[in-house]
């Protein structure tokens, strides 16, 4: 009897304490200063996990081995469209304003881009040994060409620069466009047989003949007075250089006699040296010198986050100098608005990331040196242009590449493009990739043509 009253007030005390939450805890709970282990972060939690799992995934495909190749053919063709849109759409006033056809700027570029993807596909094609085979005939037959610019009669003079030969009619061609393009594989090639042969650790193998032609090139265009190329030609050579692994000495004494060139060239200028006190202005000048500097912030300010939509600019009518060419970039913030500026901004970036990536994993030193200057040449390029809109460089007078208007400013650098993708699928991984692709693709085609006349089940003759 006294031990069934003893349970039932046992029972009875627990659920008082159960009722009143002071229940008995574990003592690994209960005891001070202990800890219970928790489970990790995340484990818990179905948004953690699916975070986790997108990281992964996003990761898994940044490493695959044609991530390289379709950044290449995915940016370069997005800028390309988007650019013939926008050259339509800044280029229509200007075309008016000369009696022209209001689509008549946008015709040249589309023909260009044609041509263009004929190119980029061909060099996408070609194999390595072809590329280094023309770079010879290339370099020489730019340098005639620049030569025969400087001929009266021959050389046409735009805008105080004389770098152009009439192809007849509306056509006109810049061959120092070109120099980027022949400088980037004829200097890849000679680097290239240079570190097969052990040469690239003497100093006057890096430097010679290298050095003397690129200077010759820039010569030459400086000689039409296009400061803008010859910048860009510039950074080809030092990124070519860096790539060569030019000791810091040496790379620093050729930069430090390119910056005094071009400083003694620019202060030589009027003109120069007021694009040059044009940087960060935010009013015309006593004499309007900085009118395209200040009229492209305000393209850019005008446009706020959406921009005031496709064909709306107000600074294309007469008001912002070259529209269409070195400007657009302020025509497509005013149009676009920084969602606009912003997708350029990242598909040239990814273009630029790709292109380091074929050049940093590829153990062909001529693909090393090629994808690098390629790479060297658009991001300069771009950033050159760029700078110059938002007011942060000097006006250089260079086109965006692949989006600005101009037919030999993209002819050339589509048919860079084309090289990049051909260095990206020559990647030992892409190849294999690439080929487990089509072998996959063809035994789907086989399955499904087998399956299909199984399907197909015979008729009488008579019937239809």
């Amino acid at each position: 009897m006294l031990a069934d009253d003893s349970a039932l007030r046992g029972r009875l005390v627990l659920r008082g304490r159960a009722a009143t939450g002071t229940a008995r805890r574990p003592a690994a709970v209960r005891r001070r200063g202990t800890t219970v282990p928790r489970p990790p972060r995340g484990t818990g939690s179905k948004g953690g996990s699916n975070l986790r799992r997108l990281y992964e995934q996003i990761r898994r495909a940044w490493d695959r081995p044609l991530t390289a190749y379709y950044l290449i053919l995915g940016s370069a063709l997005l800028i390309t469209v988007l650019g013939l849109v926008m050259v339509y759409s800044a280029s229509m006033i200007k075309a008016l304003e000369l009696s022209l056809p209001a689509s008549y700027f946008f015709g040249k570029q589309f023909l260009a881009a044609v041509i263009g993807t004929v190119l980029l596909l061909a060099a996408s094609r070609m194999p390595a040994k072809l590329h280094r085979a023309l770079s010879y005939p290339l370099l020489a037959g730019t340098i005639v060409l620049m030569v025969l610019v400087q001929v009266p009669g021959i050389g046409v003079s735009i805008g105080g620069n004389q770098n152009w030969i009439s192809l007849g009619g509306p056509f006109m061609l810049q061959p120092s466009e070109f120099a980027k393009l022949a400088l980037i594989l004829w200097g890849a090639d000679l680097l290239a047989r240079k570190h097969d042969k052990r040469l690239l650790t003497q100093w006057k193998h890096i430097l010679v003949p290298f050095v003397p032609v690129a200077f010759l090139l820039l010569g030459l265009i400086m000689l039409g007075g296009d400061m803008g190329t010859a910048i860009i030609l510039t950074a080809i050579l030092f990124g070519l250089l860096w790539l060569a692994g030019a000791p810091t000495r040496l790379f620093g004494g050729v930069l430090g006699f390119a910056a005094l060139v071009g400083f003694i060239l620019i202060s030589s200028n009027a003109n120069r040296m007021s694009r040059l006190q044009c940087i960060g202005a935010t009013d015309l000048g006593p004499q309007g010198e900085c009118w395209q500097a200040v009229h492209g912030i305000y393209a850019l300010a005008s446009g706020g986050w959406f921009g005031s939509g496709l064909g709306a600019s107000v600074e294309k009518w007469g008001q912002l100098p070259e529209p269409h060419t070195d400007f657009i970039f302020a025509i497509t913030g005013e149009e676009l608005g920084l969602a606009g500026t912003l997708s350029v901004l990242a598909l040239f970036a990814a273009l630029g990331y790709a292109g380091i990536r074929v050049a940093g994993r590829t153990e062909d030193p001529f693909v090393r040196y090629a994808a690098g200057g390629v790479t060297t040449w658009i991001t300069a390029q771009a950033v050159v242009n760029i700078g110059a809109v938002l007011g942060l460089l000097p006006i250089a007078g260079v086109p965006l590449p692949l989006f600005s208007y101009g037919g030999s400013a993209l002819l050339p650098t589509m048919f860079a493009v084309g090289l990049l993708i051909a260095f990206a699928r020559e990647d030992p991984a892409a190849k294999a990739a690439l080929a487990m692709r089509r072998t996959v693709l063809g035994k789907g085609a086989g399955v499904r043509w087998k399956t299909m006349g199984r399907r197909v089940k015979k008729r009488p003759s008579g019937e239809r």
